[in-house]
């Protein structure tokens, strides 16, 4: 783009056509690499890897798959995909046909591709499920058809959106999904297909509607990445299938009205949302069971409850963090969190505490049958705060009276992996004599052993791990060699500490692993090189982990040069005058010309679990930033105390006082850049961010209007009293503890310090964000106007809170570069 182009103001017509013409120079950024991978081996040894990801000339992702060749040679060649559904099968391309439902999952899960974005499938029957125009579809891949398949919907009585289905692990006959906030299950085969629980009424006032099953609550899946609420029974014994689901009474959680997303006439949408310091919903674990006739119809449902309540047992618990069953399916594992997310415990539940009637005393024994075990098997507090994470791995044990498991814990500061032992108190045959059913609650773990298994000022990534059981080897994700790249390392369980890098150093690594651990599927980049997916097979010299090897097989994407060496930023690191490290990525103007001093927008995000400078390509994903670049503007991220992947004290920087000490790391790192850099232009600064980010913009020119000329706040929370619980309490405390940092952290307290100039401020907002709701800005702008101080704002009807819809976007974008040009 030529000098005179970017310098001379163009008019909005022109700045539309702009943005249009930099979205398509720029899509070779995106580089659409598989995902969502799973093996399967087929009935002739070769193995096959199912993933979703979008074919060439095409932008609907789908469900593709590739063969891996028999042997063990490496290879480098290109494995060939193949859709594994037809290509003129119906999917939905835009936002308007998707349910409320689908939706508010699709936001939450923060998707941003159309089409196919979740499957899954049973390995021993090829059975394939997965959700599209708000019904479920299957298909079966038997391993020898070499065409596409064409799926046919599941025959289903229920109307509504059916989402979250789960194929059961021991009859993929059978289908669960939710439907209207209830657990429904259906038999492929013979149509079956029975509401399993009545928990929702359906009525069109939620307050008259609180109860749900199967549905985690809004704060579960937003705070805690927890989408799921009922997990199917491992195995089926004695013919009765089981579904362990959480209930979910939202009475106490108080409703808020957004304009519909689908109608233009005044409508309202309601929503649940838990303001800090207010009630949360309160969550009860149940169980349903159920048989299959001979003539393939669910029979005998049974409803099933627990003894003894955990909020019973547990009175300090507030969060239902993470559930599931141990392999051997004997026991249910619960994750409990308090409501200052400082203690979690994890507590093991045997089947016996789940019941349709109260405990039976046993005159003949003189003790209650099946009294129920409850046993806490590991328990931990922090005064800072307890990271949720997803690893827990059960491995087997020869003794009833033991369980051992993997673990990750923050104690040491960074999250590192523990093997621990603990014990389970004996009971025969679920026979306690003479005992009452309470003496088999323990809420105090039995610990026997604990080893560390990875130690040091590194953090292991709160991600799966895989387990090899036979050569006890724990494969994980790490970042060991530097904060900036994601690798893979292996450690043996008979060798703790010793940790082995497998990953090449210089990139930043995603990973995927078979059943077994002797394949894995890898995603890997670096700050200049675009993504590429590779294969290998793992194999042995010995037990150590000296002894693995990784043999390339194929790839599924190869890595593809750069159309243009301005797409990648540059890396730099500081250490700021604290003593801390910081890292900052610097996209320099496209029209970079040396001696010359060049506008600067700080992309600001500034708050906790995000990390925006690393050792990968940046993509699509950073669009706006390259767009920004091209129009002749350098553009500088930083990730200042407070950021992810930097260990507990690290992150702790920001606790309860957020907003009040982001900036002064971001500045103190700005001003290096520039100094050592030589071409920002210090009195052009801009500062600019979404969500959190949108937060510091406010700040930015309420505390420092002689740092940031203008600022351009998306969708920002101005008061964190008005944001959701699960997030606001665990870096801030609740109100009523930390009302000082409450005070200080909040946009409307400074009202009087914005600047008097015009066209200094520019806000924008989606006016459906159930996330940081437009009351946020509706505050901020009743402020503002009342303290006569001058802004600029943009809404977005439609719009909820990533702004994805791609007209919103594209105006978004051209709102962007007409601010900056006419006032930076």
């Amino acid at each position: 783009m030529d000098k005179e182009n970017t310098e001379r103001k163009l008019s909005w017509p022109e700045l539309k056509a702009v943005v249009s013409d930099l979205r398509r120079q720029l899509s070779s950024l995106s580089s659409m690499v598989p995902n969502s991978i799973t093996f399967r081996t087929l009935q002739d040894g070769r193995t096959r890897i199912y993933f979703l990801s979008t074919p060439q000339n095409t932008w609907e992702n789908t469900l593709l798959c590739a063969d891996v060749p028999n042997g063990h040679q490496p290879t480098s060649m290109r494995l060939q995909w193949q859709c594994v559904i037809e290509s003129n099968f119906p999917t939905i391309s835009t936002a308007d046909k998707y349910s409320r439902e689908e939706q508010l999952i699709r936001e939450r899960k923060r998707l941003t591709t159309w089409g196919i974005n979740s499957y899954e499938i049973h390995s021993d029957s090829g059975k394939i499920i997965f959700p599209a125009a708000s019904s479920l579809f299957q298909c079966i891949d038997s391993g020898y058809s070499t065409g596409s398949l064409f799926p046919t919907k599941l025959r289903m009585t229920s109307s509504g959106a059916k989402i979250n289905s789960q194929i059961c692990p021991s009859n993929s006959d059978l289908v669960a999904y939710i439907c209207n906030h209830d657990i429904w299950v259906t038999h492929t085969v013979s149509g079956s297909n029975v509401r399993l629980t009545y928990a929702h009424k359906g009525e069109r006032n939620l307050s008259d509607d609180p109860l749900c099953a199967g549905v985690p609550s809004y704060v579960m899946q937003e705070e805690f990445s927890r989408y799921q609420g009922y997990w199917w029974q491992p195995r089926c014994t004695d013919g009765v299938y089981r579904i362990l689901y959480e209930e979910v009474d939202e009475g106490d959680v108080k409703v808020f009205c957004f304009p519909s997303s689908h109608s233009d006439s005044g409508e309202v949408e309601e929503f649940r949302f838990p303001r800090a310091g207010c009630p949360n919903s309160k969550s009860y674990l149940k169980m349903m069971e159920f048989k299959v006739n001979e003539h393939l119809q669910i029979i005998d449902i049974s409803h099933l409850e627990l003894q003894f309540s955990l909020a019973m047992l547990f009175p300090w618990m507030e969060y239902m963090v993470r559930v599931g069953w141990t392999p051997n399916a004997e026991y249910i594992w619960v994750q409990l969190l308090d409501r200052r997310q400082q203690r979690l415990e994890l507590v093991l539940l045997s089947l016996s505490n789940f019941t349709e009637a109260l405990p039976v005393f046993d005159d003949s024994t003189n003790a209650y049958l099946g009294s129920p075990v409850v046993q806490v098997i590991y328990s931990q507090e922090s005064n800072i705060w307890i990271n949720v994470h997803d690893i827990l791995h059960f491995l087997p044990s020869s003794d009833n009276n033991e369980v051992q498991f993997i673990w990750a814990s923050e104690e040491s500061g960074y999250r590192h992996l523990y093997l621990i032992t603990a014990q389970i108190m004996p009971y025969m045959n679920g026979i306690a004599e003479g005992s009452e059913p309470m003496d088999y609650v323990f809420l105090q773990p039995k610990i026997l052993s604990k080893t560390a298994l990875t130690l040091g000022d590194w953090e292991v990534m709160g991600q799966e791990i895989w387990v090899d059981s036979e050569k006890q080897l724990v494969y994980f994700m790490g970042l060991k060699e530097t904060p900036l790249e994601k690798h893979m390392y292996v450690v043996s369980l008979r060798r703790p500490g010793e940790v082995r890098l497998l990953t090449r150093p210089g990139y930043s690594y995603m990973v995927d692993f078979d059943r077994d651990c002797s394949m894995l599927v890898t995603v890997y980049s670096n700050i200049q090189k675009p993504p590429a997916c590779q294969v290998f097979r793992v194999t042995h010299a010995d037990w150590t982990v000296e002894g693995v090897t990784l043999t390339p097989v194929g790839y599924l994407v190869e890595s593809t040069p750069l159309s243009n060496d301005c797409y990648a930023p540059d890396l730099y690191t500081h250490e700021i005058s604290s003593g801390h490290v910081l890292y900052a990525m610097v996209f320099k103007p496209h029209n970079f010309e040396p001696g010359r001093k060049y506008p600067t927008v700080l992309n600001v995000y500034g708050g906790p679990e995000v990390q925006l400078v690393s050792n990968t390509f940046k993509g699509m994903r950073q669009l706006r930033m390259h767009m920004l670049a091209a129009r002749g503007y350098c553009v500088v991220a930083i990730d200042s105390r407070g950021s992810q992947h930097r260990g507990l004290q690290f992150e702790s920087y920001i606790k309860k006082r957020m907003g009040t000490v982001e900036l002064k790391d971001q500045i103190e790192v700005l001003k290096w850049l520039a100094d050592s850099l030589g071409y920002i232009d210090l009195d052009r600064i801009a500062i600019h961010g979404w969500s959190y980010g949108g937060y510091l913009s406010l700040m930015g020119l309420i505390h420092f209007p002689d740092v940031f000329k203008i600022s351009i706040a998306g969708a920002p929370v101005t008061n964190w009293n008005l944001y959701d619980t699960g997030y606001t309490e665990r870096y801030m405390d609740l109100p009523e503890h930390n009302p000082e940092g409450y005070f200080e952290g909040s946009v409307l307290n400074y009202i009087n310090k914005f600047p008097e100039e015009e066209n200094r401020l520019l806000i924008i907002h989606g006016l459906i964000d159930e996330n940081v709701h437009f009351y946020h800005t509706s505050q901020l702008i009743n402020a503002l106007i009342k303290a006569g101080k001058p802004y600029q704002l943009q809404i977005y009807p439609n719009e909820r809170h990533s702004l994805r819809h791609l007209d919103a976007s594209k105006h978004y974008e051209t709102t962007l570069l007409s601010f900056l040009q006419n006032n930076l």
